[in-house]
Order: structure tokens, then C-alpha cells, then sequence
């Protein structure tokens, strides 16, 4: 059973400690002297012409940029260098970011903007980081399912503490992977965004699947899964309750939706079962991921969650998982179609990836 140890750093910062057995004890403190507390910039801006929000957050230049190993902020303090994380080791911590994209406390730096058409306000939201392991070396497709699932109640957890702000309408729990991605931190380490919107295109998936459901009576996600099942040429796994699959209208060289087979909106509303079946499987999505070129694989993967507020009943829980290599040594950029008119190319066949993710899967298990 995952356990949950509430903490908070020298500047006021919140820190959480999710280990999967009772008796931590007392928390060590914050010996930092030299941390400032957080003054964070961020505002949200509208665009009336793309019916869209961009966040600026001029204060993140300043954020910790591809440190050395022995200067890492999220390995355990020691007496030679005092980190992010007070304690001597730890199993799971989550922690607000030192340099947040959003943030509560920007409702005290940020004055509103309402001279259409220029219309801004606060970033009143919450950016958290969490760190899935002590070992800096490691990854988390190397993680025990044990460890995994510690993770999995964590993302539930933070999810839930997320949702009682007020000022915040979609949880967004998510790891970058790899340099090549733009990863600046080296250590196993994923995000909680809490924006005070629901991002625009989580927002016309939720309109698709309320629609869907107004229409028909039936659960579009539900119905795709069963399709895939039944088709099976994208299936790269399953597990009791899980489906891995590729989309069929795939937009990455190597992208996979793993979505539960009962009709759930959230992280928090899985059973202890499918928890468990979720940290194995997910296990084994990654390390294929890591399989496909015998390279670590710099990859994205989100959870994609009901909103807080806004059509929540019609929602299915997803993760949706990428990488941007497309082979060996090519990475697939975002070039003009996709970065100016948000039309994708694909290189590869959908049910071409998907038959090397489930060659490289049943080579791992080998």
C-alpha cells in the first residue's frame, strides 16, 4: 500500500513522499539557506485569431539547464550538496518546480489585461515535478512493477490534491524523455501540470466524446478499442483490463494509446487491480520503445484525464506515448506542415510500427 509523507522546502515550496510501505519517520528538513522564495511571472495569454492560450513565463530562462551528475537537483541531499530533495534517499517525491510554467502565486505578480483584443491574465495554475527514483542512471522502464505502481498512485494522488483548487481545470501528468527531446534534467523524472484551462485539443476531444455520447448512447474510445481488438494488426499489448495499441490515423513514427478496458475518466477512479496490470504493462511498453533500435528512446508520454469541471461523463482515460525517432539515426521533425498548418505527415505505415513494437516486445521477453 502506497504511503504519502507531506513535507515543505525553505522557500515554502510543497514536497511529497510516496513510498510503498508505512514508517518513514520524521522528514528531514530543508537545510538550503540560499533558496529565495518563488516569484513567478507567468500569465496566460489569448489568441483570437487561433481561439487558443499561450502562457508566457519569462522567469523559467533562469531554470537549471543540463547540470553535471554530482550537481543533479532531484538525487537526495547529502552533506556535500543540498538538492530539491531534503531526505538521504527516497522511493517516489513530487515537488512544486522551483520554475513553473504555472503557478498559484502568479496572481501576486501579474496584473490582468482586458483592452480587447489583447486579453491576459495570471497563470494561475500548478507545475509539479516528479521524480520516480533515486538513482540518477536509471529510467523508469527500468523501474520493478512494484515501483511503477508506487508512481501510478502518485500521478492518482497529486491528481486529486490538484483538482480541489479552484482555479484549475485540467491535471495533465506527463514525462519528457531524452536530450533530444529537450529534456534538462537527466535524472527519471516526469510532470503535474495543473492549467487553469483545459488545454485546447484535450478540450475538442472532450466536445468529440460528449457529442458521441449524445448522439449514440455509447463511448466513442470504448468503441475504437474494441475495433482495434477485434482488427488486431495495431494491438501491441494487452493486459487484464489494458489495451497498448497504435492509432490507426497515427501521427508519430511510433506512437501507442494505452487505454483500460472499463469505461473510467481518471487515474483516481482505477481499481487496485487495474493499477496493478497498468504498471506492468505500461513496463512494457517503454522497454519496447527502448527496443526498436537497441537506443534508449527519447519519447513523450501524457495522461490523458477527464477535466476537473467540463464534460467529465462522457471522457475514457488514456495515455498516449511517442517517440520522435523514426529510425536509428533520423529523428522526425515538426517541419512546415505540422508546425504551420498542424497537418501531419507520417512516414511510417501505422500497422508497421506497430508489428516492430510487438517484435521488439517478444524479443525483451525473451
Amino acid at each position: 500500500m502506497t504511503t504519502r509523507a507531506d513535507g515543505q522546502l525553505a522557500d515554502g515550496r510543497a514536497i511529497a513522499y510516496y513510498d510503498g510501505h508505512p514508517g518513514r519517520g520524521p522528514l528531514a528538513p530543508d537545510r538550503r539557506t540560499d533558496i529565495a522564495p518563488l516569484q513567478p511571472a507567468s500569465e496566460i495569454r489569448w489568441d483570437p485569431l487561433q481561439h487558443d492560450y499561450a502562457v508566457i513565463a519569462r522567469h523559467r530562462q533562469e531554470r537549471t539547464y543540463h547540470p553535471p551528475v554530482e550537481l543533479c537537483p532531484l538525487c537526495p541531499s547529502t552533506d556535500a550538496l543540498l538538492t530539491e530533495v531534503p531526505e538521504p534517499d527516497y522511493e517516489v517525491v513530487v515537488f512544486e518546480n522551483r520554475f513553473p510554467s504555472l503557478s498559484l502565486r502568479s496572481v501576486d505578480y501579474v496584473t490582468p489585461l482586458l483592452d480587447p483584443p489583447f486579453r491576459s491574465a495570471p497563470a494561475a495554475g500548478r507545475c509539479e515535478v516528479v521524480s520516480f527514483t533515486s538513482d540518477h542512471r536509471g529510467s523508469f522502464a527500468e523501474l520493478s512493477p512494484e515501483r511503477a505502481r508506487i508512481v501510478v498512485d502518485a500521478w492518482a494522488d497529486r491528481t486529486a490534491e490538484m483538482s480541489r483548487e479552484p482555479s484549475i481545470e485540467y491535471v495533465f501528468c506527463f514525462e519528457n524523455r531524452g536530450e533530444e527531446i529537450g529534456v534538462t534534467l537527466g535524472h527519471p523524472h516526469g510532470q503535474i501540470y495543473g492549467y487553469p484551462f483545459v488545454p485546447p485539443r484535450f478540450f475538442r476531444m472532450a466536445e468529440t466524446l460528449a457529442r458521441t455520447h449524445e448522439r449514440t448512447g455509447s463511448c466513442l474510445q470504448c468503441e475504437l478499442v474494441a475495433a482495434e481488438v477485434a482488427d488486431g494488426r495495431r494491438v501491441v499489448d494487452v493486459a487484464e483490463g489494458w489495451v497498448a495499441y497504435v492509432p490507426f490515423a497515427a501521427r508519430w513514427p511510433y506512437e501507442v494509446r494505452l487505454v483500460p478496458t472499463r469505461h473510467v475518466g481518471s487515474l483516481g477512479d482505477l481499481t487496485e487491480s487495474e493499477r496493478d496490470a497498468l504498471a506492468g504493462i505500461y513496463l512494457r511498453v517503454l522497454r519496447a520503445f527502448d527496443g526498436l533500435f537497441e537506443l534508449p528512446a527519447p519519447y513523450i508520454a501524457g495522461w490523458q484525464q477527464a477535466p476537473v469541471r467540463l464534460l467529465r461523463e462522457s471522457w475514457h482515460l488514456a495515455a498516449e506515448i511517442f517517440t520522435i525517432r523514426r529510425a536509428p539515426d533520423k529523428l522526425k521533425y515538426l517541419a512546415g506542415s505540422e508546425s504551420a498548418a498542424a497537418v501531419w505527415i507520417n512516414d511510417i505505415v501505422p500497422e508497421t510500427s506497430a508489428a516492430r513494437l510487438r517484435h521488439a516486445l517478444a524479443t525483451l521477453s525473451v
